[in-house]
């Protein structure tokens, strides 16, 4: 018997596709990573009785990176990004270990079926997977095939039962078009990053940006939103007139005429007008006209309009809405959700898909009507050869989906029906007046049948008032007739929805990376999001863009970027050599990167403007260990400490407060300390400027503060304030924050885990000696006499944290309330305690595993 791996992109992918191929009779267990399940059955494979291997992976296995020194920005000149920094494929997640797990279920195997998202990084996360498990897997026997890709648009029985009838083969182009677009975007990104943030964040004080970003696709994005910004900017309001004429019909109703000339610029000739007209005390009908007309139907629906809908009428931003559909499309209720396609196939079950419908109580009667009546064939749009349009898949509630889930699914929906219904159709009568010698016309729509608007009502005919029934020479008296003084208004801010439009438009981005490109101006804090989901730009956004376009305007405008991604499909198209893409399109933003560097004086011209110098920004906090004069805290983000004297920037850990740590100072370079905190609720610990960028010790790394130190004999370091190993994440120690009291705790110097322990003791200290159960440092705590929770009168005691009877119930774990997800560290997954058994700075042991004790303090914990 034959045994078939098959992997898909997501876990819950992989479970619905087995589910579907093993009719249910299947068995399931986790992986060895936690994060992928296995679900395994047997069926036929290829004429042959085979057992089946279904699991997953989570998005890329893989990412781009460069190798050890080139990740150092201090070591590493950004020009030799382009060239000479070698780069290496790294696991995406190594937490997930999904190289080993991916090995460990292919050894043994005799084929592989691929189920990735059928798009391009579908096809590169093919062979991601291909490159971790042929290696494991049996050999061929002579030229016998082993590899296999599934093509599906959709989960559903009828779309994987036939991409499994008809399996073909990853396509190796398309994988090499999306390893060049990473390979493009990771060298020209970082060294213009690099470059910028360095420079500009050495300089100003108030950017309030922790990176000051390049993106080959992110910059024009941006442009396009400072360019409508510039125009509102530049824009002179004009002052013109309209001649507005009321009719009177009847002798109760008035009829408002539009003027045939529109406006004039010129006051004294439309007071001219004016004058002419309201010398005639009649309206004379020329002509009356009634035209059919139809409004069409919608195409059917891409990944671009989506977006644009879901921003403009649903309120949700593109990365949010794209979050969404593909929990959708995951959970087996609409197709693929990212497709550029707007025409059906010929031999696409539009009638299978409708009458999923046919129950809902929304648009139930609409769906059984053209079930009885027979459907229209939907519009011929673009097929872009990759996925069918977005459809529904199965029916769905408001109670299932919930909230936004479901407000998309309904858009999905009712868009779906409506490209097989009817054309919106109505009459039109056009009626044309004269008063004296100039014209007026007035319009009335009637619908005569409102096809696709009964599902899609905001689409309707508005109604307007009745026109009168009238002939050509009829005379109707004049009501009034008067001048309006308007003005020309200036743009609005780009929309989300015009932003998406004008980047399809020019090429930049894909229908995947379109909101990913949005998202990211929005969190460098380029543009802000203002009501009706319109971008208007910052400060910095705008003098970057006008930086750009005084240097090489070309880095902002979107025609390189277009260029770009047409070399890019030629690629995926087979028509244009990999490497001589990649080394063209290198040695263009190499060019451009050097004349950027020696022309920079020019956006610094622009920054001088908007920003204020570090030495003139921030307030004195703390004496630098050089000068000992003091350096100034720059609270913008990112936020850091500067000395003017030295003309030397310090980093400091961000999403937090800074103060003065008591006047102590460093031990090895005479700064003195500062403390970071996260707040009442969460961690703090002491650091040293000069330290923490400038890491004293080779186990040391940047960014690290003195709960991570490993000075011997200092008394802020880890060597004398560790305890024991972390309780949750495997390579934290808990640090006694010495600054807690009267409410005592230590802290992760890893995770956001908090222990508090001792409430109103007077003095908390860590001793030199060690627990004999779990080797974690003992402590002595001296409570006041008042307060004291020790037995009898007794105020002192000294005892291992863990595992002293006495101290166990003074003892509560918690999670530090963090002012942000990005803090560094995160919370480590949940792990059972005293994993370390290496020996931690200072001499002392982590805490090892004592057999009951230590299982009883973990279940208390929990």
């Amino acid at each position: 018997m034959r045994t078939v791996l098959m992997v898909a992109e997501k876990p819950s992918l992989a479970q619905s596709i087995a589910k579907i191929l093993s009719r249910g009779n299947m068995s399931s267990r986790k992986g060895l990573n936690g994060a992928c399940s296995v679900h395994e059955y047997t069926g036929s494979f290829i004429g042959q009785s085979a057992h089946f291997k279904m699991t997953s992976v989570c998005g890329h296995v893989m990412t781009l990176d460069f190798i050890g020194k080139y990740n150092s920005w201090d070591k590493v000149d950004p020009a030799e990004l382009f060239s000479k920094a070698p780069t290496e494929k790294k696991e995406a997640n190594p937490k997930l270990t999904m190289v080993k797990f991916l090995q460990v279920e292919g050894r043994g195997c005799d084929c592989i079926v691929l189920w990735l998202d059928c798009d391009k990084e579908g096809e590169n996360i093919c062979f991601e997977v291909l490159d971790a498990v042929l290696p494991v897997m049996n050999k061929p026997r002579g030229t016998e095939r082993t590899i296999y890709r599934a093509k599906f648009s959709s989960i559903t029985d009828t779309d994987i039962c036939n991409a499994m009838n008809h399996l073909g083969e990853p396509n190796r182009n398309e994988a090499l078009s999306v390893d060049a677009r990473q390979e493009l975007d990771l060298r020209i990104g970082c060294a213009f990053t690099r470059f910028q943030t360095k420079y500009f964040q050495g300089k100003y004080g108030n950017l309030d940006s922790s990176l000051i970003s390049f993106g080959p696709c992110q910059t024009p994005t941006l442009g396009f939103c400072v360019e409508r910004h510039d125009k509102i900017q530049s824009f002179k309001p004009e002052t013109y007139w309209v001649l507005q004429a009321k009719v009177n019909p009847e002798k109760e109703s008035s009829l408002t005429l539009d003027w045939d000339r529109v406006r004039v610029f010129d006051r004294e000739v439309a007071q001219m007008f004016l004058n002419i007209t309201k010398m005639a005390k009649e309206a004379k009908v020329e002509s009356v006209s009634k035209k059919e007309k139809v409004k069409q139907r919608p195409l059917a629906l891409n990944t671009v309009e989506m977006l644009r809908v879901a921003s403009a009428a649903l309120g949700m931003g593109p990365q949010h809405a794209m979050q969404i559909a593909e929990r959708l499309y995951t959970q087996g209720y609409i197709s693929y959700p990212r497709t550029e396609t707007t025409h059906y196939p010929e031999n696409f079950d539009l009638k299978g898909c409708l009458r999923q419908q046919a129950n809902n109580p929304y648009w139930a009667e609409t769906v059984k009507a053209l079930l009885s009546e027979g459907i229209n064939r939907p519009r011929k749009g673009h097929d872009a050869g990759d996925h069918p349009p977005i459809t529904p898949m199965r029916a769905a509630t408001e109670a299932e989906l919930g909230g936004d889930g479901w407000r998309l699914y309904e858009y999905i929906t009712r868009h779906f029906i409506a490209t097989v219904s009817a054309d919106c159709k109505y009459l039109q009568t056009t009626i044309s007046f004269s008063i004296g010698p100039e014209r007026f016309t007035c319009v009335g729509k009637v619908v005569t049948s409102p096809g696709f608007t009964e599902i899609m009502p905001w689409h309707s005919i508005p109604l307007e008032e009745s026109l009168p029934h009238c002939e050509k020479g009829d005379l109707f008296p004049v009501g009034e007739i008067k001048l309006l003084e308007k003005q020309t208004s200036p743009p609005d801010y780009l929309t989300e929805a015009e932003l998406i439009t004008l980047m399809e438009k020019h090429g930049i981005g894909t229908d995947a990376s379109i909101p990913v490109h949005i998202n990211n101006i929005c969190q460098r804090n380029y543009v802000t999001v203002e009501s009706g989901r319109r971008l208007k730009p910052t400060n910095l956004g705008i003098v970057l863009v006008h930086g750009y376009y005084k240097i090489d305007a070309e880095l902002v405008l979107p025609t390189i970027r277009s260029a770009v991604e047409k070399q890019l499909n030629l690629i995926a198209l087979g028509k244009a050599n990999y490497h001589q893409v990649l080394e063209h399109t290198l040695d263009i933003f190499k060019r451009k990167f050097h004349y950027f560097v020696d022309s920079i004086a020019g956006m610094d011209e622009l920054m001088e403007v908007s920003f204020s110098p570090l030495a003139a920004t921030g307030k004195p906090l703390s004496r630098c260990g050089k000068c000992h004069r003091f350096m100034k805290y720059i609270q913008a983000k990112p936020s850091r400490l500067h000395c003017s004297h030295c003309d030397d920037t310090y980093s400091l850990p961000q999403n937090g407060t800074i103060k003065l740590y008591k006047e102590l100072r460093c031990p090895l370079d005479d700064f003195e300390l500062v403390l970071w905190s996260s707040g009442s609720r969460g961690k703090s610990y002491p650091l040293c400027p000069y330290c923490y960028n400038h890491p004293p010790f080779r186990d040391m790394k940047k960014g690290m503060g003195c709960n991570e130190c490993t000075h011997p004999t200092c008394q802020h370091s880890l060597s004398m304030l560790g305890i024991g190993q972390c309780v949750e994440c495997e390579n934290g120690v808990l640090v006694l924050d010495s600054t807690s009291g009267p409410k005592w705790k230590m802290a992760c110097n890893k995770c956001n885990v908090i222990v508090h322990f001792f409430e109103n003791a007077h003095k908390v200290r860590v001793s030199p000696e060690t627990c004999d159960l779990c080797e974690a440092a003992l402590v002595d705590v001296d409570f006041n006499k008042a307060k004291s929770p020790l037995p009898g009168d007794e105020t002192q005691h000294s005892g291992c944290v863990f595992c002293d009877p006495v101290f166990q119930d003074l003892v509560e774990l918690k999670h530090a309330a963090m002012r942000h997800p990005m803090h560094r560290g995160g919370q480590g997954k949940r792990q059972g305690r005293g994993r370390g058994k290496g020996r931690r700075p200072g001499g002392r042991l982590n805490p090892k595993k004592p057999k009951d004790k230590m299982a009883a303090l973990a279940a208390y914990f929990v």
